[in-house]
This record gives structure tokens, sequence and C-alpha cells, in this order.
């Protein structure tokens, strides 16, 4: 047996039983609002898995083994998380730490800060409108999971931020804001349908779309919307226009990505991920 074969067979040893494929590589950041890839059972049929009662995105990496993509929400803490397979198999995966900044904005419209009663009814009906369309699971496979930036700019502020609004507290920051002009056309970073299109008292003009199995992109702020809901949208297809609309303190684009219902670093599906 010659030295060089030896070598081979050694270094072919010592790889692990599942090496990582490039999903895996690219996607696998299991901090709160990232993103966490748990092999699946070995199997030629597709698997169904759940986290926190809710279905997951599922896919074969590389042709090969089947994987879940399971979206992380903000509000968990480090430790051990599970997910459920099939009849109930649990999977666990752990959840490591991961401290985000604060982020302080000041904001002229007192009433985009702490809202009168007839505002919060609408902020109210709104929310529900959005929820339930990022709760919505369609059974199409993703496009691509490795995005396209939805525009070319300027990163302004992350994913995570801890905001507070004239002094105030509020929700921390759910996706990526991209500095670019009003006018800048968005394109969809993956195929999909449009789910949801809305003029919201924070959001501005909104559209969602759904690529597939609990994967979904939300960008606001707009101002203008291009497509209606039912529509199919082809990656790199506009969705709408840059704008200032909502609570926005100048032209930007707020870019949200939910992974079964969980809001999720952006930035993890575009390679970005710091």
């Amino acid at each position: 047996m010659s030295r060089l074969f030896v070598v081979i067979l050694l270094a072919c040893l010592a790889l692990p039983l599942h090496a990582e494929g490039f999903l895996t590589r690219l996607l696998d950041k299991p901090v709160p609002g990232g993103v966490a890839v748990v092999p699946l059972p070995e199997t030629d049929e597709p698997v169904k898995a759940t986290y926190q009662g809710k279905p997951v995105l599922t896919v074969r990496e590389d042709g090969k083994r089947w994987i879940a993509i399971v979206g992380i929400p903000l509000t968990v803490k480090p430790g051990t998380e599970q997910i459920e397979v099939g009849s109930g198999q649990p999977l666990s995966f752990t959840v490591q730490p991961r401290e985000y900044e604060a982020q302080h904005i000041t904001l002229r419209n007192q009433q985009q800060v702490t809202p009168d009663a007839a505002r919060l009814k609408r902020i109210q009906r709104e929310l529900e409108e959005q929820i339930a369309a990022y709760r919505q699971f369609s059974p199409r496979q993703p496009s691509n999971l490795l995005f396209d930036r939805p525009v070319d700019g300027r990163l302004s502020s992350a994913f995570g931020l801890r905001r507070f609004f004239n002094g105030e507290e509020r929700n921390p920051h759910s996706g990526l804001d991209f500095a670019v002009p009003t006018g800048t056309p968005i394109k969809a970073p993956a195929a999909g349908q449009v789910i949801l299109v809305g003029d919201y008292f924070f959001n501005g003009k909104t559209v969602f779309v759904d690529h597939g199995q609990g994967l979904i992109s939300m960008f606001c702020h707009l101002s203008d919307i291009d497509v209606k809901v039912g529509d199919e949208i082809n990656r790199g297809g506009v969705v709408g226009k840059v704008g200032a609309t909502g609570r926005a303190t100048g032209p930007h684009l707020h870019w949200n990505v939910s992974l079964n219902d969980a809001r999720v670093d952006p930035a993890i599906f575009i390679g970005a991920f710091e």
C-alpha cells in the first residue's frame, strides 16, 4: 500500500459522517434572531418537521441529505432547543448567545412614538393582518436560499438593534435597512408569490412575498407598489420603489425575512452575517 494512499485514506476517515454542504455553511447561524440548520433522518421521501408548534422549511442539501432550516426568534434564550420530526421524534440544536447594540432615533411626530387610542386601534388591525401573512406556509420549494440583495446600497441599520424612539424603548429592529434614494427599484431576492400589500401606520407602503415553506420577505416604507396580491414574481422582479412612508426618518428600504414565523437576520441569506 503506497504512502500517498494511506494518507488519503486516513484523511477520508477523519471527515465527519455528513460533511457540511453549501446551505449549512451559508445559513447555520444558531443565535437569537438567527437560523439553525438541523440534519434530518435518512430517507428518500420529504421530511416534515416543526419548531415551537410551527412547520419549518425542509430541503435536500446538495441533492443528498434532508435538513431543516429553522428560524430562531429574538426572544429565545441561549441553550438547547428542539424540533420535532414526523410523529414527534425530537432533534436538538444549540442556540449560542449574541448581544445586539442599541439605536436611538428622534421622531418629530410624537404620535409615531405614543399613538392615541384611535391610531392604536388601526395599528392593532394592521398588526393582525401582517401576523397572518407571516404565518402562511405554502408547499413550494424556495427557488434559491442564497438571496440576491433587493437593492444595491449601503446597509444603514443592522438587524436586532434595541431601538429607542425619543428615548422610549420599543421592539428591536426586525430587518435590514438599506440607505438608497427614493424611487430606487426593489427586486425580489428569490421567486415567490405576493401575499399581502398595504399602507400601514408604522410600515407605510408594504409588500409581502412568500418564497415557499414559511420563508417570507417583507419590504416596507415604499414610495410605490408595483404588484398586487396573487402576483407571481420571478427572482429579480420589481415589487416597488424605495420611499419614506410610515415611521421613517428618510428614504430607505427596510427588508424583513421571516422563517417559520420568526423574524431572522436577512444578512444570513445574502452572506453578510457578522
